[in-house]
């Protein structure tokens, strides 16, 4: 029993519940990303602060390892050179990183929304491998890897039928 971990948020509310600069923000982006809920907006800020707050951290420490962290942040995907840019990130930046956007921006999907049903209905293969969840970040590496089941030949005979 005791090995047992309560999962945590990934995320904090924010603290003005009814702020309508924000809301409207918030339902832009979700609208862009074609996220579920707010939820999601608020885990990727979540990210963005972490980042933040680790840059911070390297302001007083050696170049050396400033470069690793730039480095780390390059191969998940976000270019950055300095800590200034990694202050100057936003959720955007995390968010272009989702399967569900890169997905999209492939062309493999007509809209976000499009780009999510595909992942969560299987027919996405990174690598070699089937990935269901839209919010998989996608680093540098796989990007290239990313592709769309073929459609089976039973299924298309199914739709000729079906349109005659």
């Amino acid at each position: 029993m005791g090995d047992i971990k309560r999962k945590r948020n990934t995320f904090n509310k924010p603290r003005q519940i009814f702020d309508r600069v924000r809301i409207e923000e918030e339902n832009e982006i979700v609208k862009n990303y074609g996220l579920k809920n707010k939820r999601e907006v608020w885990k990727a800020k979540s990210i963005v602060s972490r980042f933040r707050r680790r840059a911070k951290e390297l302001i007083q420490k050696s170049v050396e390892e400033q470069k690793q962290f730039f480095e780390r942040l390059g191969k998940l995907g976000i270019p950055v050179n300095s800590i200034s840019d990694v202050l100057a990130l936003t959720e955007k930046d995390v968010l272009e990183r989702r399967l569900q956007t890169v997905v999209f921006k492939k062309g493999f999907a007509p809209t976000p929304r499009g780009a999510r049903q595909l992942i969560v209905h299987k027919k996405v293969l990174v690598g070699e491998g089937v990935v269901n969840i839209p919010s998989f970040w996608v680093t540098r590496d796989l990007e290239d890897k990313i592709s769309v089941k073929p459609v089976k030949l039973k299924e298309k005979k199914v739709e000729a039928a079906v349109n005659g």
